[in-house]
């Protein structure tokens, strides 16, 4: 069953329409599947309409959509022989990241993802997506090994922050993060990251401080939420809108911020509404990039790298 957003409620009354008259019987009075591929055309040129003119807190319901495919399926469709590891080999596993070795169109890649879950049983094992500070030691010990075996990384943001429960901070939250971004700009391999729906805070920068960070196009990545930012300046979640546009959260944005290296355009109407085509296209922007940065030498990627986030903050002084 489609889920739909707010602003899609005249979207979901053509298709429900449309669906109707596919269970009607055919009277001859009216041509049925004439009628039907009308609606469609008209839900297509609404969708465009659309999704033409998102605003910035549109673009965060959109990336936050539940229908949209997480990390796992894109692993699932783009790696082969893909080998899951688990475990930070000090305290425990943390589910909330994903990761293993595997091919990327016959490419050998470490590959690591925040995993939101897809139904309440899997959110509740994936913690939502935000990781413990295990999960950004595991996170930290993979790219590691890729390290160690010349293998390049790839990972795949998608949390609305690191989980800042009271078991969290006890066990070292914010070292955990610091030192994921510290092993980012460490490794001599090349890094490659996407942001596939939320970049949250640090949580999303501890595996996102890469040679190349790519946004899908309605995906968004900020230091806060818009609703966390709201309650601090607002005091109200109800200014929520209002911190979204002021935060320069979406893609289009942080590209002409040069936060970010590119976009990835997405299917018409959101990756959710054609997950395998979203994929796809985030599997060649990624084998694209990783064919050139596979030409540099470990020290070229790791200057190049730091000099890159160096120049960010730069820019603000």
């Amino acid at each position: 069953m489609t889920t739909y957003l707010e602003f899609e409620k005249p979207i979901a009354e053509l298709e429900s329409k449309i669906a109707e008259l596919r269970h009607l019987p055919n009277s001859g009075d009216v041509d049925i599947a004439d009628e039907v591929m009308r609606l469609q055309d008209k839900v297509q040129k609404l969708l465009r309409t659309l999704y033409a003119k998102l605003t910035p807190w549109q673009r965060v319901q959109v990336a936050r959509h539940a229908d949209r495919p997480h990390a796992q399926r894109y692993i699932d469709r783009l790696v082969t022989d893909y080998i899951p590891l688990a475990g930070d080999r000090t305290f425990g596993e943390d589910a909330a990241i994903v990761g293993g070795i595997g091919r990327l169109y016959g490419r050998s890649v470490m590959v690591l993802g925040q995993e939101k879950g897809d139904d309440t049983e899997s959110r509740l094992k994936h913690n939502f997506g935000m990781a413990r500070p295990e999960g950004y030691r595991k996170a930290q010990r993979l790219m590691r090994l890729a390290d160690r075996f010349k293998v390049p990384v790839v990972t795949l943001v998608d949390t609305s922050g690191a989980y800042p429960g009271i078991d969290a901070e006890a066990r070292g939250q914010a070292e955990a993060v610091a030192s994921s971004i510290d092993t980012c700009l460490a490794i001599g391999v090349p890094l490659v990251s996407v942001v596939i729906g939320e970049g949250g805070s640090g949580g999303a920068l501890a595996i996102a401080s890469a040679d190349r960070v790519y946004m899908l196009e309605n995906s968004v990545y900020s230091v806060i939420s818009p609703e966390g930012c709201a309650s601090i300046l607002w005091r109200s979640n109800a200014n929520a809108q209002d911190a979204a546009e002021a935060m320069k959260v979406t893609a289009g944005d942080l590209r002409r911020l040069e936060v970010i290296d590119d976009v990835i355009p997405e299917p018409m109407g959101g990756a959710h509404r054609a997950p395998d085509e979203a994929i796809d296209a985030v599997g060649k922007t990624i084998s694209d990039a990783l064919a050139e940065l596979s030409q540099l030498d470990p020290e070229t990627l790791r200057r190049r790298r730091e000099e890159k986030f160096l120049a960010m903050g730069k820019k603000g002084l």
